[in-house]
């Protein structure tokens, strides 16, 4: 069995950061999200992957390598433009053969991996095999619609009136039989060649077509406040432990991890929480559900509920919350401007003015 992973979004939601980072390298918990993709795979047994790659092919190859890392082979396919889901089965027919495989979503986060899932579809190998879960606002994604028995009757791209409450989650698991679906869609509305519409050709087909509803965590981290949300469930299971250097000043507290090189003086640390290497954390406070990558320095401020990247500095600042800070920023107080008051009054006036 394969696997074929999709990184070749360009995240427009979660601009500015994807303008020069791509979005599946955005650290959870100062770990970039593909990895817990590539991870997911490698423990269900999967050494075989495919990897679709786009504008930030380069970045991409140069953070994932050739798999040796993750205890996998990466076979690095390239795709011209997001075309959508199905176009990226179709360009990767020459890798996939005639093997069965998992489609994961690079910028999806499961916990609990995809293990189960994958023994399940070994065994009883059915055309295909979707994920779902419900979601209070099934409009922005795949949604499909079950039968009395629990299967797949039809599905659903992004509908403005969605017949039930069931997401697609960035999963997906077929046979060889996908192949001739791909091949027999029209593009969307959207341009694109939609993974929906091949599952439903493969329906339509009469073809085996299965679903397991999780009731686990899932998130596309396709937005800030979603990225913030995994990486809150990701520090929920933090072992504590540290490495780095904190001076008797300094007060840590909860499960908090403090990477080899990291300092910390005259400074409160409440977890969860993970500091990188190389980072110092000099009299600040740190809040729960924060992770700060390598390299930074928080100096005189308060972090909390914030994901602050690579070799960035966040001087003097009375309150940084629910913010994402990407590589090599510099977060100062603004420049205080003298305070004036500029009056004309008349005769007899009266004014207070507070000081």
């Amino acid at each position: 069995m394969k696997a074929l992973v999709l990184s070749g979004g360009s995240g427009t939601r979660l601009r500015p950061i994807t303008h020069t980072s791509a979005k599946q390298l955005v650290p959870v918990a100062n770990k970039p999200v593909l990895f817990y993709g590539l991870e997911a795979i490698a423990d269900a047994g999967i050494t075989d992957v495919g990897i679709i790659v786009g504008d930030t092919a380069e970045e991409i190859r140069e953070a994932v390598g050739d798999g040796s890392a993750f205890g996998i082979d990466v076979t690095y396919i390239p795709q011209d433009k997001p075309l959508g889901l199905a176009h990226a089965v179709l360009i990767a027919r020459d890798f996939l053969g005639d093997d069965d495989f998992v489609m994961y979503l690079g910028d999806n986060f499961i916990v609990g991996g995809i293990t189960g899932l994958v023994d399940e579809f070994r065994t009883e190998r059915p055309d295909a095999q979707i994920l779902l879960t419900r979601v209070p606002d099934p409009t922005s994604f795949g949604v499909a619609e079950l039968d009395e028995n629990g299967r797949v009757k039809g599905l659903q791209e992004k509908p403005k009136q969605p017949k039930s409450d069931l997401a697609l989650v960035g999963v997906y698991l077929f046979t060889a039989a996908i192949h001739q679906a791909v091949r027999g869609i029209e593009p969307s509305w959207r341009g694109e060649l939609e993974i929906t519409h091949a599952i439903q050709w493969l329906i339509d087909q009469n073809k085996d077509v299965r679903s397991t509803t999780i009731s686990g965590y899932w998130k596309d981290t396709g937005n800030v406040a979603d990225m913030l949300e995994v990486n809150r469930s990701v520090l929920e299971r933090l072992e504590p432990h540290v490495e780095g250097t904190v001076d008797d000043s300094s007060e840590i507290i909860g499960r908090v991890r403090i990477d080899a090189g990291a300092e910390v003086h005259g400074s409160r640390i409440v977890g969860p929480a993970v500091i990188g290497p190389g980072t110092v954390i000099n009299g600040s406070y740190v809040g729960p559900f924060t992770s700060i990558s390598e390299g930074c320095r928080i100096e005189d401020s308060e972090v909390e509920y914030s994901i602050v990247l690579r070799d960035s500095s966040i001087t003097g600042v009375r309150r940084v919350e629910t913010s994402l800070i990407g590589r090599n920023v510099q977060v100062t107080p603004a420049p205080r401007n003298p305070a004036v008051h500029r009056l004309v009054l008349g005769d007899h006036s009266k004014v207070q003015i507070s000081s």
